[in-house]
């Protein structure tokens, strides 16, 4: 199993290209299940988890070509062979959940396994499961698979959350584009990568109002064409990177981004004593003083600050001249880099869903285990900062969401390479 090791600590200067979401691209994908024409998405990101979703939909029948490097991807489901997500995909990624919606909106029977993914958190499916229940959809639960049925198609309705849900938002989305009649989502999730999917459903021929709000209008349609859409930029890579120069200091570029994506985020950097800027397509980021100051973070839905930038922000701030107090309200089990944080020399205290932590004068490079795609980045980020070396281990779901991450940072100076 691979590992990356970091020497530190050492300033960041140069440019970084930001991919394509990965979260959008994961949520597009499958609406090529919606139409026989072909969907071609471009500026796709190249990650196991792209990889593990263009498995799945060609296990059901879709033609899949890449393009470019695999910075394109067109897709046609022209005959759908099969109508079940089998169990030694699905258990890969949560994700894989999205193409029940679709599948059973074109097809009227869908048997997706229940999904696997980071261990963060118990994340039910049973509003995806609710929801479709209200468009019409018969779902029994039999030998660890959601069957799904709809003999006589989906109806339009009303469905009102009773928490935000993004994947679920995004299923009932695009399984309401082909209902009949009209489907009103309310307490809808506002994250960017839920417009980025609106926005492509509308191309192809979809008739929806309101995405971005907490109340979605959908017009169901007999059909949908095919269309061509590029992928939003990656505004938790983004994040990522922008922590990155904060952390090691230095002077970082980063290309493709929009910080019109990361609003709450920017705002807690320029609080930690970041400078952040845009123009010509790239921001610009660099740390203002010696020290970061410490901030007080909460993680909410969008546009709140974003869990998937949580266990980053709490290694920046283990450097801290101060006290920083994190509370995670997303996810239920998301403080496991604490610990591996705490084996560096940071100082955390975690009860529940709140950390406080006291930032250090150094961090010590150590042996660390990742548990999950964030927590992994974090460990990275904190070797970029640390006294001596720093060996990420696990590091299998790294590639889940970050591309190239080695090279992207030993562009910049840092001292990372990736050990088989």
């Amino acid at each position: 199993m691979d590992s990356i090791k970091i020497r530190g600590p050492g300033p960041l200067k140069g440019c970084i290209s930001i991919a394509g979401a990965k979260n959008a691209c994961l949520a597009l994908m499958p609406a090529a299940l919606l139409t026989d024409q072909p969907l071609t998405l471009t500026n796709t990101p190249r990650l196991s988890d792209i990889t593990t979703m263009t498995r799945l939909l060609q296990s059901v029948g879709v033609e899949v070509r890449s393009s470019q490097e695999g910075r394109v991807l067109t897709m046609r489901a022209r005959q759908l062979i099969n109508r079940q997500a089998d169990y030694n995909i699905v258990r890969k990624m949560r994700a894989s959940i999205l193409v029940l919606g679709p599948l059973l909106a074109r097809t009227g029977r869908a048997a997706v396994s229940l999904p696997g993914g980071c261990a963060i958190g118990a994340r039910p499916v049973n509003l995806h499961l609710q929801a479709l229940t209200r468009l019409g959809a018969e779902i029994q639960l039999d030998n660890g698979y959601i069957e799904a049925t709809a003999n006589s198609g989906l109806r339009g309705a009303i469905i009102e959350f009773p928490s935000v849900s993004v994947g679920a938002t995004e299923n009932v989305l695009m399984a309401a584009c082909l209902a009949a009649g009209t489907t009103e989502i309310r307490n809808a999730a506002r994250e960017p990568e839920i417009i980025d999917l609106a926005n492509c459903l509308d191309s192809m021929g979809a008739r929806i109002h309101g995405a971005g709000t907490h109340t979605i209008t959908v017009e169901g349609v007999p059909t949908l064409a095919g269309g061509t859409h590029s992928v939003i930029p990656d505004r938790i890579e983004l994040g990522t990177y922008m922590l990155a120069g904060a952390i090691a200091g230095g002077e970082l570029m980063l290309e493709g981004g929009r910080l019109d994506l990361v609003g709450k985020f920017v705002e807690k950097l320029a609080e930690a004593g970041v400078g952040v800027s845009e123009a010509e397509g790239r921001i610009h980021v660099q740390r203002n003083s010696d020290r970061l100051l410490p901030v007080n973070v909460v993680t909410e839905p969008y546009p709140g600050f974003p869990t998937d930038l949580q266990a980053q922000m709490m290694a920046a701030m283990t450097l801290a001249d101060g006290v920083s107090r994190i509370e995670e309200n997303v996810f239920e089990n998301r403080f496991m880099h604490a610990p591996e944080l705490m084996r560096m020399g940071a100082r955390i205290e975690v009860s529940g869903g709140k950390a406080k932590v006291t930032g250090v004068d150094t961090l010590r490079g150590a042996p660390v285990m990742a548990t999950d795609l964030r927590a992994s980045v974090s460990l990275i980020l904190a070797g970029l900062a640390a006294e001596g070396t720093t060996t990420v281990n696990r590091i299998y779901h790294l590639d889940r969401g970050y591309e190239q991450i080695e090279d992207k940072l030993s562009a910049c100076g840092a001292d990372i390479r990736r050990i088989a």
